[in-house]
């Protein structure tokens, strides 16, 4: 594997300096995934676009973690679910929630679960979903925009999973407490 360089303000290229004084302002620290990117301050701002993009759509914190967190454990994302447990906590999503997205065991909730459903449905079938797949969603009370909204989550996630992915990404500090590995079968 290379050897992905952590940088911070000083270190980053020069395009790349404010994009991390921004994650520092917003997250109180620069995540190690925004460190790696920074690498390519143009993949780095692409994903803060995506991330602010995302807390701007229709989806509730609710929502929005189930979807953040369908993708992370479908993909294995040794980085990305530790993150995103801390995130929910932080956005006040239950623990009902939470525990389950983890597990992947049933949500509390039948709306969140077609959330859950239909974004591993677009996932594993490349956005080539059936129209069961669509009724289902719409008949859980989502509607087009939440289709596209969806896509646009999985875009954030490509680029954050692939990344830790590749890079190793070391988890961050507040977030090993949240350690995740996907359970055994």
């Amino acid at each position: 594997m290379l050897d992905f360089k952590l940088h911070d303000r000083e270190s980053a290229p020069e395009s790349a300096q404010p994009l991390l004084e921004n994650s520092e302002e917003s997250f109180g620290m620069i995540p190690n995934l925004h460190a790696v990117l920074a690498e390519s301050p143009q993949a780095l701002e692409a994903y803060q676009k995506l991330h602010e993009l995302v807390l701007e759509s229709s989806f509730n914190n609710d929502e929005k973690t189930v979807v953040w967190q369908a993708v992370n454990v479908e993909n294995e994302c040794h980085y990305c679910v530790p993150a995103h447990t801390g995130i929910a906590k932080s956005m006040k999503v239950s623990d009902e929630v939470i525990e389950p997205l983890r597990n992947e065991t049933p949500l509390p909730d039948d709306k969140l679960e077609a959330l859950r459903t239909f974004t591993l449905a677009v996932m594993r079938k490349q956005g080539n979903v059936s129209q069961t797949d669509l009724d289902s969603f719409l008949a859980a009370g989502y509607g087009q925009r939440q289709v596209l909204e969806v896509i646009m989550v999985l875009s954030q996630k490509v680029i954050s999973n692939y990344t830790n992915h590749i890079a190793e990404t070391p988890v961050d500090e507040p977030f090993k407490k949240f350690a995740w590995s996907k359970p055994q079968a």
